[in-house]
């Protein structure tokens, strides 16, 4: 499944029905789709947290990467943002696996007990 990301600025407006979920390094909201029949995803990854772009670049390859594997629990009628914290540059691969997975699941949990 081929995911395409999020790069206009409305569709990264938080709206008051959007679906939240945490974890230690990261948060997802996912909101309705604005372009029906892809699932999108975007990346906010501050400069107030990471001071350097080498830092920024680490966070998103690691998050990505992470999305990439967990692809298949993505829901596809959603678009997915994601915002990253200082916490994800001491995770390993494998914890990240495991935390992304969890918050899917949360996700996909918390969406089918609301739209049934």
């Amino acid at each position: 499944m081929k995911h395409k990301t999020i790069r206009n600025h409305k569709d990264f407006i938080a709206d008051r029905n959007d679906i939240h979920v945490g974890s230690d390094c990261f948060s997802v909201k996912i909101k309705k789709q604005s372009v029906p029949g892809e699932t999108r995803y975007g990346l906010v990854v501050s400069k107030k947290i990471f001071n350097t772009a080498v830092k920024r670049n680490l966070a998103k390859r690691k998050i990505r990467d992470w999305i990439h594997y967990n692809e298949e629990f993505m829901n596809l009628n959603m678009d997915y943002i994601f915002f990253v914290n200082e916490k994800i540059l001491d995770y390993s691969r494998d914890l990240g696996y495991k935390d992304m997975r969890k918050a899917m699941e949360k996700i996909t949990k918390i969406y089918n007990d609301t739209h049934e």
